[in-house]
């Protein structure tokens, strides 16, 4: 059979933006704070996972909710499955934006809004990739789900959740990443370091605080300070905003001297490319006398964390030759003068190297500072042949969408759905060149690039399915 794949997506441009907009208008973000048994990771999630099984319902699709974790729309039938894995949560939308965050604004051709990027926009293309065959009346020989988790953002509840209700599938890719497509992921580690609560007298730290999420690179950092030194303080934070990339300010409160200093957020697979106001803020505050745990805290993130994304500083820095480098990101730094501090930190690493290697690093370090280190999560390296048949076909249909030529797969720091899977890949729709809004302010996704995901994924999906 032979199909426009791309005139086909133009087709479905007015009803994929109409529910791209009401996807978007869900705040879906993982609130364990109000969970309730109903909703076990909060209101939104569940919501925005019930509206992306609408879809499904309303254009004819087997559909099922999964204990309001993880859902899945199907099409076919068979003894294999292929499945797209996508997630229906978002980050927190954080401060910056020139639009509101849940309200999806079209603007010089592209989208903006949470989740336009990262995932509700490309895995929504996914799902109208299906449609095509479906609309088409292809009939293909195996089982296909798009299967829509609910905090990838996060710890993968609804995901590890699906993997243990239902069985394994047979290969598949995550549309939650970037062209032309990735066939392997670095190790995932986070890591809590912890504090005691004691304080100085010329300086009292009372507050710090900064970062939103493991994953995600702080862009504002705010610190409570008592000292009766206000005017040295003053001076010495206008001297060190002169000479930063930060912009920020400073005042006086009946409870002490309010710091408040903003960086660039970023996606913590990539740390370089935001600017930590966390570490910089701590560095900042390296320079004055303060005394017991808030000094330890302190120096432990700018002596040893601070302006290295490559761990150098506590000698976990290591390079692969096909996986490339580890980097860290530190993603939560709080203080309270009552119960103490926390620093989480986030390590992508290649093979090579291990967790437990980088714990032992890390605890090393933070033992000198009195500081205790737990792990958080873990997640071990994920890597799929290039000569695997999945991949090869991938990349073929993405040169005939294209025009490129010599396309290679790629190997990331960031973790997709797609390592559940043995044959698992991560595969789009951030094209090359379109600049990388995931986890930041102004997320958006170009229109014409979210239409050409589309037809890729259709083709793929065909190809890989029902020829």
């Amino acid at each position: 059979m032979t199909i426009d794949w791309k005139k086909q997506a133009q087709d479905y441009r007015e009803q994929y933006l109409q529910d791209l907009k009401e996807l978007i208008a869900i705040p879906s973000v993982r609130d364990d704070e109000h969970k309730t048994d109903e909703y076990p990771l909060g209101e939104g999630p569940a919501k925005a996972l019930d509206k992306f099984l609408s879809f499904g319902k309303r254009d004819g699709f087997i559909t099922k909710n999964i204990d309001n974790l993880v859902g899945y729309i199907e099409y076919g039938s068979g003894d294999q499955t292929f499945a797209m894995q996508s997630h229906a949560d978002v980050m927190p939308a954080g401060d910056g934006w020139e639009t509101e965050p849940f309200v999806m604004t079209e603007k010089d051709g592209s989208v903006f809004g949470r989740g336009t990027s990262d995932d509700k926009g490309p895995g929504l293309a996914a799902y109208y990739g299906l449609r095509m065959l479906k609309d088409n009346g292809i009939k293909p020989n195996m089982k296909i789900r798009l299967i829509i988790g609910t905090d990838e953002e996060s710890d993968w509840t609804g995901m590890k959740h699906y993997f243990d209700v239902e069985p394994q599938p047979t290969l598949g890719f995550s549309p939650d990443a970037e062209f032309p497509l990735i066939n392997g992921e670095k190790g995932n580690a986070a890591y809590e370091t912890t504090f005691g609560h004691t304080n100085g007298q010329a300086y009292t730290l009372k507050h710090f605080d900064s970062g939103l999420r493991t994953n995600m690179v702080p862009g504002n950092a705010t610190a409570l300070v008592e000292t009766d030194n206000n005017e040295q303080f003053v001076d010495a934070f206008t001297d060190f905003l002169d000479k930063t990339p930060l912009s920020g300010d400073i005042k006086a409160t009946g409870e002490g001297i309010a710091v408040h200093l903003i960086g660039k957020q970023a996606h913590a697979m990539a740390p370089e490319n935001g600017i930590n106001a966390g570490t910089y803020l701590a560095a900042f505050l390296n320079q004055f006398d303060f005394e017991g745990d808030a000094k330890n805290f302190i120096a432990f993130i700018a002596d040893y964390l601070h302006d290295d994304t490559r761990a150098h500083k506590i000698g976990a820095n290591y390079t692969d030759q096909i996986m490339g480098e580890l980097t860290m990101n530190v993603g939560i730094m709080k203080f309270d003068f009552q119960n103490g501090g926390m620093v989480n930190t986030n390590f992508r690493y290649p093979k090579g190297t291990d967790n437990d290697q980088i714990l032992k690093q890390l605890a090393e370090v933070a033992d000198k500072f009195g500081g205790h280190v737990k792990q958080i999560s873990h997640m071990v390296p994920h890597y799929v042949d290039p000569q695997d048949p999945i991949v090869k076909t991938l990349l073929n249909v993405y040169e005939e969408q294209t025009g490129a030529t010599d396309v290679k797969p790629e190997v990331v720091g960031g973790g997709t759905y797609a390592r559940m899977m043995k044959r698992g890949v991560a595969f789009g729709a951030l094209f090359p060149g379109t600049q990388d809004t995931m986890h930041q302010a102004n997320e958006f996704q170009p229109i014409d690039d979210l239409l050409k995901a589309m037809a890729i994924y259709g083709q793929s999906i065909y190809e890989l399915t029902a020829k």
